[in-house]
């Protein structure tokens, strides 16, 4: 009898054993989110934003680990090298998941080293200028910086990123010739476009709002192909720059090899997140567009933004 007990108890540890791996006792612990950049940024701000209400939808915490360094490819390659269990995942976004891999060699496959969850946010770029600026809007500004030609500098929160990415698009869709000054982030810049250093700059909504509150920048056009509703009170810059368009996309990923029903609950959890009030409240005050959709609808964006970027880094020969 002793012996039956024994191989029973076997027997139903090894199902046990199975069914987690197989995703359907998951989760069962807190599960870490890699944030690969400081505290207090936009990705950082986002994967907060969803951290508590993903957190109740799964039963465990969810605790966010900054990970900074190297344009978010040190956070995003530990969660490659993860375990693929669901308990590591990354919060990652248009740098470190597409634009950086155009531009360095980089210790990871964008597209088959990670797992897409679920897209969290996509936020448009959005064209700013000082207050001063003899530019009121599109037409106005590319008019002046046809005039000036080359003599106008734009600002961008570093070599390579979204935002100089959005401005050698925008010089080469516009034929214009303009100056490139990279900042360290989105605080130099602010003060330098507030200071009157800078004549443009292309920012996202989250970021953009703290250079609204000065009261010394105002958004010119939204780089969206068409008007939207996300920034309703701005044209679009493809109606003077036809062709042109630029957002950062905000996403959940994880380790290749997680199971299906393990990915299956962490989409379910953001769709979740993302359908609360408070969220959707703070995204369109932030003009942010909530994601959702699943994990073939955030591959899909990883392909076309390296479609459309691509061209970009090459003809502006862009380095990191």
């Amino acid at each position: 009898m002793k012996i039956f007990y024994t191989l029973h108890l076997a027997a139903l540890l090894l199902a046990c054993s199975a069914l987690s791996a197989n995703g359907q006792g998951y989760p069962n612990k807190p599960i870490r989110v890699i944030v690969p950049y400081p505290a207090g940024g936009t990705t950082d701000q986002l994967a907060r934003a969803i951290q508590q209400p993903m957190s109740e939808s799964l039963g465990q915490p969810i605790v966010i680990d900054n990970k900074p360094g190297a344009g978010g490819t040190i956070g995003t390659e530990q969660a490659v090298r993860a375990a693929p269990d669901g308990y590591t995942l990354v919060f990652g976004n248009t740098g470190p998941n597409v634009v950086v891999s155009l531009m360095r060699k980089i210790n990871y496959d964008v597209q088959s080293d990670l797992r897409p969850i679920a897209t969290v946010a996509i936020t448009p770029m959005i064209l700013a200028v000082p207050t001063d600026s003899p530019a009121g809007n599109m037409k106005e500004f590319l008019a002046y910086a046809r005039r000036e030609d080359g003599k106008l500098n734009y600002g961008s929160v570093g070599n390579g990123s979204l935002s100089h990415l959005s401005g050698e698009f925008f010089k080469d869709a516009a034929g214009l010739r303009m100056q490139h000054i990279p900042y360290a982030g989105g605080a130099p810049l602010l003060t330098a476009l507030v200071g009157g250093q800078l004549q443009a700059a292309f920012v996202t909504g989250l970021d953009g709002a703290s250079m609204l509150a000065t009261g010394k920048v105002r958004y010119l056009a939204v780089a969206t192909t068409a008007r939207t509703s996300v920034v309703p009170d701005l044209p679009a810059i493809a109606e003077d720059v036809p062709g042109f368009r630029s957002s950062s996309w905000f996403g959940l990923l994880a380790p290749k090899g997680t199971p299906d029903e393990v990915i299956g609950r962490l989409n379910a959890a953001v769709k979740a997140a993302l359908a609360r009030p408070e969220i959707r409240k703070m995204f369109s005050e932030r003009r942010i567009e909530a994601g959702g959709g699943g994990p073939e609808d955030l591959e899909k964006l990883i392909r076309d933004e390296l479609k459309l970027w691509g061209p970009v880094v090459q003809k502006a020969n862009i380095q990191m």
